[in-house]
């Protein structure tokens, strides 16, 4: 991964903290960068302690979620963006697919993590992660010249949603997190307001260590990220 541009979309502000926040930080920490676009802050759907307090205002809330997840981001050396679309529903226009268009175009990234485009816990997910196959294809002229400014096509993954089971999500690739565990911590401390997912996702990776250290006997692997790849390698051998 060294020096690779790395792009992560999620639907919501706090998704790539979970689900993807060690890989970023072993990116950056390998002299590649690492690019956060929120497509919503997830002020109503993923804020609920948030609205616990007295007084709160969507804005109020919008606000606390942008500092949490650019906090969270700076943690692990990324930088963040937030759409502000709104969230539950999640709705996508054209007008957002050119937008995510030209941030592929400007980042021109390597490597797009996103949702998987299956959740049946959550509305959002599939729709971001249609946007996001969608502006990949159109931005890479599906992998031809165009006439139009291209960038060479990114590699696709999808990271672990939260009931991998049920999201037809297979896990084929793991990293190895370890050294970076403690940063995936930092920034996982830095979302209070989805503070009841610390512990999960904390267990989650040392789960996936385990599987990333039985399959490849890697045994300093104690902590792992798993994604799966969408598109096949091309290679010269094997």
């Amino acid at each position: 991964m060294d020096g690779k541009r790395l792009l992560i979309v999620g639907a919501h502000s706090g998704d790539f903290v979970w689900r993807a926040a060690g890989t970023m930080a072993l990116m950056t920490l390998q002299g590649g960068s690492a690019s956060v676009v929120a497509l919503s802050y997830g002020e109503r759907g993923e804020s609920g302690e948030l609205w616990r307090l007295p007084d709160q205002t969507v804005e109020n809330v919008k606000r606390i979620r942008h500092a949490e997840a650019s906090a969270a981001a700076a943690a692990v050396g990324a930088t963040f963006r937030c759409l502000d679309l709104g969230d539950y529903p999640l709705n996508i226009t054209d007008a957002v697919i050119m937008q995510l268009v030209e941030l592929i175009r400007e980042l021109q990234p390597q490597v797009i993590l996103t949702h998987t485009p299956v959740d049946p816990f959550n509305p959002d997910h599939p729709v971001a992660s249609q946007a996001v196959q969608k502006a990949r294809l159109l931005t890479a002229g599906a992998g031809v010249a165009s006439a139009f400014q291209r960038v060479s096509p990114p590699d696709l993954y999808f990271f672990e949603p939260h009931q991998p089971e049920l999201c037809n999500f297979t896990p084929n690739t793991f990293v190895d997190i370890t050294p970076v565990m403690e940063l995936k911590l930092k920034a996982m401390e830095c979302m209070q307001a989805q503070g009841y997912l610390h512990g999960y996702y904390k267990d989650l990776a040392a789960r996936r260590g385990n599987h990333a250290r039985r399959i490849s006997g890697m045994d300093e692997v104690k902590y792992a990220e798993a994604f799966q790849r969408t598109l096949p390698w091309v290679v010269k051998s094997l």
